[in-house]
């Protein structure tokens, strides 16, 4: 068979999330691409930070029905086996008196006004819930209790799976070379598996992003950027109750949460090494930036001064000027749509945007508005930059 309704590139958690949602819709003969294998591209890397918390309103409103989702997952994609490996232990973020403070504020009053549940809390209030921490200098603390952390690659298995139990085909290790096009309409891609056919074709390329440009001619503004994480072993347990933490005081205005038992996962939510070329192959993580990184960690987690590397490894964000994603179609070429440069974002927002971009590409009105991420706001200078300045929080 090479002709399909839709041809999905991609089986990260976008690609997969979006292939499940056009067979929930009924679009059923769908064909997914990827150049490896479902899950083991850049969602493999990700942290797997679930939060509402954005300086953007648009992604609190995406955040929040995504959440909807990861909250009640097995249920929503009628698979009682189905496991996002959620631990909703909550959202803790802090930020001192300083030029931090004002959009925090913001931004919570901002989610408040959505409907989502978070509250202020005092310095005694944030210690109680997570005692290995300090909050001396905290000038305003929020706290989101609905939120947590969950897996990437069981969120795209478990997409994948309810994806093909509705009928779609999913081919692994399939790498698409070009877009097929009738005038300028896409009819189908090129792969090196042969040709198939389409009208309708979702980009969910992740960081190979730049193919589109390749293959179109069409400005895709996104780079690949590789961002270090760390697993730190320190003498006191961060348990899967202590909530996620984002502390906009420091430096690299960190993110941590719990890794089991005493372990600690720990980044910067700043901007990371910019590669020539997209690859998500394992980087170099110098002893220096470990350093650097332990210095702030024991800055906030006293006892973490201690601590010791238990694991670490390296993740590539493709990550657009502004650090938002580019969603929807690209009027220049009928039938492609796209959904690239998520800059960190992409696994929060992915149950949404999966079917948000369903519904585009069937023509479908959708349920909440993605048209402030068109790749026109590049030209018409109407960007969705963060107010925490660049970097993952946005």
């Amino acid at each position: 068979m090479t002709s399909y309704d839709a041809i999905v590139i991609g089986a990260g958690v976008i690609g997969s999330s979006v292939a499940y949602h056009l067979a929930r819709l009924g679009c059923t003969r769908v064909l997914v691409l990827d150049r490896t294998q479902i899950g083991a591209g850049t969602s493999s890397q990700s942290s797997g930070i679930l939060r509402t918390h954005y300086s953007v309103i648009e992604n609190v409103r995406l955040a929040q029905a995504s959440w909807r989702v990861f909250n009640d997952f097995a249920a929503y994609l009628g698979d009682e086996d189905a496991s996002a490996g959620m631990v909703k232990c909550g959202y803790l973020i802090a930020s001192p008196d300083g030029e931090k403070l004002a959009p925090l504020h913001s931004a919570l009053e901002a989610q408040r006004a959505q409907g989502i549940a978070v509250h202020y809390l005092d310095v005694s209030q944030a210690a109680d819930l997570l005692p290995i921490a300090r909050f001396d200098d905290a000038a305003l603390i929020g706290f989101e209790p609905e939120a947590g952390f969950a897996d990437a690659t069981m969120v795209a298995t478990s997409f994948a799976r309810a994806a093909r139990r509705l009928g779609v085909k999913i081919m692994e290790g399939v790498e698409v070379q070009a877009l097929l096009r009738d005038g300028a309409k896409v009819v189908g891609v090129s792969t090196s598996a042969g040709d198939f056919h389409a009208d309708k074709v979702i980009s969910a390329q992740n960081i190979w992003a730049a193919d589109i440009e390749r293959w179109t001619g069409i400005p895709t503004p996104v780079v690949p950027e590789r961002h270090s994480v760390l697993a730190l072993e320190g003498p006191q347990p961060y348990t899967y109750g202590m909530p996620v933490y984002k502390d906009l005081g420091s430096p690299g205005m960190l993110y941590c949460r719990s890794y089991g038992g005493r372990q600690m996962l720990v980044s910067e939510g700043v901007v990371g090494e910019t590669l020539d070329e997209p690859d998500n192959e394992q980087g170099d993580i110098s002893m220096d930036y470990i350093v650097e990184i332990g210095a702030q960690v024991a800055e906030r987690f006293p006892s973490y001064e201690t601590a010791g590397i238990a694991s670490q490894w390296t993740g590539v964000y493709d990550v657009t000027p502004d650090w938002n994603p580019v969603l929807g179609r690209l009027p220049d070429v009928p039938g492609l749509i796209v959904a690239y440069g998520f800059s960190g974002h992409g696994f929060k927002l992915s149950p949404a945007v999966g079917l948000l971009l369903a519904q585009t590409a069937l023509g479908l009105p959708c349920d909440v508005d993605i048209s402030a991420y068109s790749l026109e706001r590049f030209r018409s200078n109407r960007l969705l930059t963060g107010r925490y300045g660049l970097g993952a929080v946005s």
